[in-house]
């Protein structure tokens, strides 16, 4: 199908299924600012949605230039509907859209992929392009320094979605001259720009954790907690919240491997190139595979270093040596797949360990002589557009959490009233005070030398004198009015008293419960949670109560501030603590004999029903 257009150019219509993935909408935006095309754009989704910053798109599709499909790649004749008429097909599919189950994986990339090539052949599509991977020729660990196109294919992929991703491209490649249908495909290197949500969302989150987050993560629960994996996989997102801060430190080896990286406008542009090169029909072009990088290999220490300095992050100082990491990532694999179904290949945070300890270096001298492609974006300037739309995200997310203006954690868990803005240094003046009167108190009582009741009876006689010679103060003293202190200062509310015996009503109640609970000895757990905090008061009061009564004053009024301060760090470390507790405690008590009680009541009880039935029987 082909028009003229109003300034004489003649258009013809591509088809690019996947278009609203994250290289496919790259693609459609330069086709459409290239000018020479009608683009229909297909897509699983079932309505377009257009974003703010997509006007391009907007005006194209108002006025005719674009158009948008709901496709299911799985249905033949929902393909030949929308290419039917194009002289051109891009086929852009989106890891977004896979699942961990492999039969789904296979149905939407292999089978897909034959559908599209049936309904090209069938549709009279003159060019078919395919957004292959880099990842088809990389074996689980292996470097690769300067590999080209005659590299083979993987013998060991590194996860499911490429293996099925090569088996698509090796059915895209052998199609090519079958029923006038010229196919290529394109093999980019580790793509990274604004909206991605695999690779970029990974780097910055590298940048932000230091690189051993989310293996900080599962090694934890792994090896203490054994907690069985799809629990894992579903709060994984909710505990790596915790970690964000603790692992910033840690390095993953020296950094110094090689890895080619591609922004994703040059994956769109060197799309372009391909097809204008197939319609040569050169025999060096047709049936032929392309990588595509941006012809500057970067250590991987380097990239992450230049996304950290564009996010304003601090580098990572700790280094955690490579083979370390390479072995725990093994044995967290192998251990895993023994767990549960789940497939281990299908973790992201596998795939930037590699990443962060392979060399992957490719050639791209097939594509810049055959299809003319060269980068029309620098890695410098792509990092810094992608991280400038990370950086524009968490503004706005910061601005939002400005906007509620709600009280700390800390200030809530204080009670929010005097103690609060006293500890929290709220009022310094007031706080000081405060903190003088209690070392006043402390030292008094506990470093004077002499016994408490002494120490007590002194403060005591202390504050009735001077309640006495504030009593005999004249009203006026040259002038300045002196304020009498009224007796209800002095006393106490019926109801704070009722509240006072309530609460130690409750508390003797308790601890008359939890006695008895003890005496009964039926509970490992009851008797842990009473002896061990038993245990360490009996030491802290025969050995340093004056010494802990002194670090303990220094922290109420440091430890809030410090909190307060540095609240999403101390939370993280306190739950991973908490799990790995949880954990060991729960292995713990299972490993505990039953109580002697236990036992014995369960003695009792049987022997009570076989009794019962000898008297049944008689």
């Amino acid at each position: 199908m082909a028009i003229v257009a109003e300034v004489g150019k003649e258009l013809e219509t591509c088809v690019v299924l996947g278009g609203r993935g994250f290289v496919g909408k790259w693609l459609v935006d330069r086709l459409l600012r290239v000018g020479n095309w009608i683009v229909r754009i297909a897509d699983s989704l079932p309505s377009l949605q257009l974003e703010p910053s997509e006007s391009l798109l907007s005006h194209a599709l108002s006025s005719g230039r674009a158009s948008y499909f709901h496709v299911d790649v799985l249905h033949k004749s929902h393909i030949m509907k929308v290419i039917d008429g194009a002289s051109v097909v891009f086929y852009m599919d989106s890891r977004d859209s896979y699942a961990h189950d492999f039969y789904i994986c296979y149905t939407i990339v292999v089978q897909g992929a034959k559908n599209i090539i049936t309904a090209c052949q069938e549709c009279k599509v003159k060019r078919l392009v395919y957004n292959s991977s880099a990842e088809v020729v990389l074996n689980s660990w292996q470097d690769i320094h300067g590999g080209d196109e005659s590299l083979p294919y993987s013998s060991k992929f590194v996860n499911m979605v490429t293996d099925l991703k090569a088996q698509a491209e090796a059915l895209v490649l052998v199609a090519n001259d079958a029923d006038g249908l010229l196919t290529c495909a394109l093999r980019p290197s580790y793509v990274f720009g604004p909206e991605d949500n695999y690779l970029s969302s990974l780097l910055v989150n590298v940048a932000k954790s230091g690189w051993a987050e989310e293996l900080f993560f599962l090694y934890s629960l792994l090896l203490v907690t054994h907690w069985d994996v799809c629990q894992i996989k579903e709060e994984k997102d909710h505990r790596l919240f915790y970690l964000h801060k603790i692992s910033r430190h840690f390095i993953i080896g020296l950094g110094d491997n090689m890895s080619d990286f591609t922004y994703v406008e040059n994956v769109a542009h060197a799309h372009i190139c391909a097809e204008k090169a197939l319609r040569s029909r050169g025999s060096n072009i047709c049936g032929k595979a392309f990588f595509i990088t941006n012809l500057k290999p970067m250590k991987f220490k380097d990239i992450v270093s230049l996304v950290m300095e564009r996010l304003g992050y601090q580098r990572s100082m700790i280094k955690i040596p490579a083979r370390v990491i390479q072995y725990s990532t093994l044995i967290m694999k192998w251990t895993i797949s023994r767990m549960s179904n789940w497939n281990p290949d299908n973790v992201p945070v596998f795939d930037i360990i590699e990443l962060a300890l392979c060399h992957r270096r490719f050639n791209c001298f097939a594509a810049q002589k055959y299809i003319g492609y060269s980068p029309v974006v620098s890695l410098e300037e792509g990092v810094a557009l992608t991280t400038k739309s990370f950086h524009l995200a968490r503004e706005s997310s910061l601005s939002s959490d400005s906007d509620t203006d709600e009280e700390s954690n800390v200030h809530k868990l204080l009670g929010g009233r005097k103690a609060a803005e006293i500890l929290l240094w709220r009022d310094e003046q007031r706080t000081f005070t405060c903190f003088l009167l209690l070392v006043f108190i402390h030292y008094w009582f506990f470093l004077s030398g002499r016994s408490f009741l002494s120490s007590l009876a002194q403060l005591l006689l202390m504050i009735a004198s001077a309640l006495w010679g504030y009593s005999i103060l004249p009203p006026t003293i040259y002038g300045i009015a002196v304020p009498r202190i009224s007796w209800s200062f002095f006393e106490i509310s019926e109801v704070d008293m009722r509240n006072c015996f309530y609460n130690l009503a409750y508390t003797w109640n308790r601890m008359s419960h939890l006695a008895s609970l003890l005496a009964q000895g039926e509970d490992w757990s009851i008797f842990l949670k009473a002896a061990v905090p038993l245990y360490f008061v009996k030491l802290i009061i025969a050995d340093c109560l004056t010494f802990a009564l002194g670090i303990a004053l220094a922290l109420a009024f440091t430890s809030f501030l410090i909190y307060e301060q540095y609240e999403d760090e101390i939370d993280s470390t306190a739950n991973v603590i908490f799990s790995i507790s949880k954990g060991a405690f729960t292995l713990l008590m299972r490993s505990l004999p039953l109580p002697l009680a236990l036992i014995h009541s369960d003695s009792e009880m049987s022997r009570g029903i076989c009794s019962s039935r000898l008297k049944i029987q008689q």
